[in-house]
């Protein structure tokens, strides 16, 4: 009787403290990375504001498992991929994933004064639940998401300033 005594408290004490560490972890997550690119604006903004170009600088975009229904709008994988909003330098993106939370995509594209050069920034925001293991799982996040666009912005720099993917 101890020990089973023992063994609810003890559970008790991990549910709590696990409840209270995720109220330290923040609910909205962003992972965000960036690029120098050597060109004019207008043509990196056709290569991100075009689900059908995303083939040259996004990997695994031609994969079998890719279905692009239009211009706004492609299959990947598991994951839908909706482009809900443009402007003259930003492109919204919906990423929503069957049992996962939404993710909003932007990518903004910042040209210098010259505009020899625009700063392509690529950012994923996720909300997550409070429960402790959304929290927990999300700090991988930077990890995961963060090398995808990292390679994925590496691609498109190549492909921007040499006109053919690396």
């Amino acid at each position: 009787m101890r020990f089973i005594k023992l063994g609810l408290i003890s559970v008790v004490v991990l549910m709590a403290l696990a409840a209270a560490f995720s109220l330290v972890i923040p609910s909205t997550i962003i992972v965000s990375r960036a690029v120098d690119i050597q060109s004019y604006k207008q043509p990196v903004y056709q290569l991100v504001s075009n689900l059908n170009q995303w083939r040259n600088w996004v990997e695994g975009m031609n994969s079998n498992a890719v279905i692009i229904y239009n211009a706004d709008s492609a299959k990947l994988g598991h994951s839908m991929v909706v482009i809900s909003r443009r402007t003259d330098s930003t492109v919204i993106s919906n990423w929503t994933n069957a049992g996962a939370a939404d993710q909003l995509s932007t990518i903004r594209l910042i040209a210098d004064s010259s505009n020899k050069v625009v700063v392509v920034q690529w950012q994923f925001v996720q909300q997550v639940k409070w429960y402790p293991w959304e929290k927990i799982s999300s700090m991988m996040n930077d990890k995961i998401i963060g090398t995808m666009i990292e390679k994925n912005l590496a691609t498109l720099k190549q492909v921007a300033e040499t006109g053919r993917p690396g």
